[in-house]
């Protein structure tokens, strides 16, 4: 089911060609900013793996990979990728990097199961990151503070794109603010997860909300993460769990909340087996990823993946990430769109 928001008198600030010009400055302007601030070097990524070892991301465990039997290898099956998450763990592992360096890549995805709307799409581009850590710095402050270093190349980023395009104005807040998706679900328990989301975003601007995947005091989830790369159990103090999050802006295109990046720092071998426990999948330890892990053989880390569309889409004040990529739609969704000013590519 496909679902489509129109605002109220839309029209493009910037032309299709001015558009096409502007995606390439915004993606090469952010990535180098975010290379530079993370200290990440760029590598070059699959857009399948083989089926069975563990290392497609699994996002929600119900989502079903596009798959396909590759004649010269015995019709092994390969999978094209939902997300690099575990993929990338394993490659600054065998790259020996040292702590407080990583990679960053484009990765290309398709979720042919995806919900098609405004934001959403069956083709996924990102920047897929991630970083060698040392032990001692998993913990939430180590999060916050990457945070705060990406949310400065996002700052960096508006200020580039107004001053080549002065109708497009700053909208982002000074600093962005953290929240405690346990301390949402106390203050608004009769909401959804999706509309404490708006709330937060909406009073803030920006926010990253901490603790993504696992049970809060309620015994609900915020939303739903893999049990295999971010680590959602961990206690962080003051009765709150989790070592990852999303960062969220408010789009006063679409009037909504935004998720630019979901993150975080990555499972030991200890809360894997914890977090493989709690969601019955204790069957993945014989998996080649996850047995290394156990084994204590990949790197402690930390990543995430920052929407390219979804960010050219919020710096150019797109009502439609189909104005930004170009895509599968619904024909009643590309009519709809054409008839409301929103030229899709």
């Amino acid at each position: 089911m496909s679902h489509l928001y129109i605002p109220k008198n839309y029209k493009s600030i910037l032309s299709v060609q001015e558009t096409e010009h502007a995606i390439v400055m915004i993606k090469d302007f952010f990535q180098l900013a975010l290379s530079t601030e993370l200290n990440l070097t760029r590598v070059t990524a699959p857009l399948f793996v083989e089926k069975g070892i563990g290392l497609n991301d699994d996002l929600n465990g119900v989502e079903r990979p596009v798959s396909f039997p590759v004649k010269d290898m015995n019709e092994k099956t390969m999978e094209i990728v939902h997300s690099l998450a575990k993929w990338k763990r394993v490659k600054i592992t065998d790259m020996n990097l040292a702590p407080d360096f990583g990679i960053y890549t484009d990765m290309n995805a398709i979720r042919a199961d995806e919900d098609l709307d405004n934001v959403h799409s069956i083709y996924v581009d990102q920047w897929d990151w991630e970083k060698v850590i040392n032990e001692q710095d998993r913990h939430v402050e180590f999060l916050k503070d990457t945070v705060r270093r990406i949310y400065r190349c996002l700052k960096r980023t508006e200020f580039f794109i107004y001053d080549r395009y002065p109708a497009i104005s700053p909208i982002l807040p000074p600093e962005i603010t953290f929240v405690y998706a346990e301390d949402l679900q106390r203050q608004f328990p009769n909401d959804s997860p999706k509309t404490r989301e708006m709330i937060a975003a909406k009073k803030y601007g920006a926010v990253f909300i901490i603790g993504i995947g696992g049970k809060m005091a309620d015994g609900t989830i915020h939303d739903g993460r893999a049990p295999d790369y971010d680590d959602w159990i961990t206690e962080t103090g003051n009765g709150h769990h989790g070592l990852n999050g999303d960062l969220i802006v408010w789009n006063p295109v679409l009037e909504t909340a935004f998720e630019l990046s979901s993150m975080g720092i990555r499972v030991s071998p200890e809360s894997l087996a914890q977090q493989l426990e709690e969601r019955g999948c204790t069957e993945r330890k014989e998996m080649m990823f996850h047995k290394r892990l156990l084994n204590g053989q990949l790197a402690y880390s930390m990543g995430g993946g920052i929407g390219q569309s979804r960010l050219c889409m919020y710096f150019l004040r797109k009502a439609h990430i189909g104005e930004i990529q170009v895509s599968a739609w619904p024909e009643s969704m590309v009519q709809d769109c054409a008839k409301n000013g929103i030229p899709l590519l």
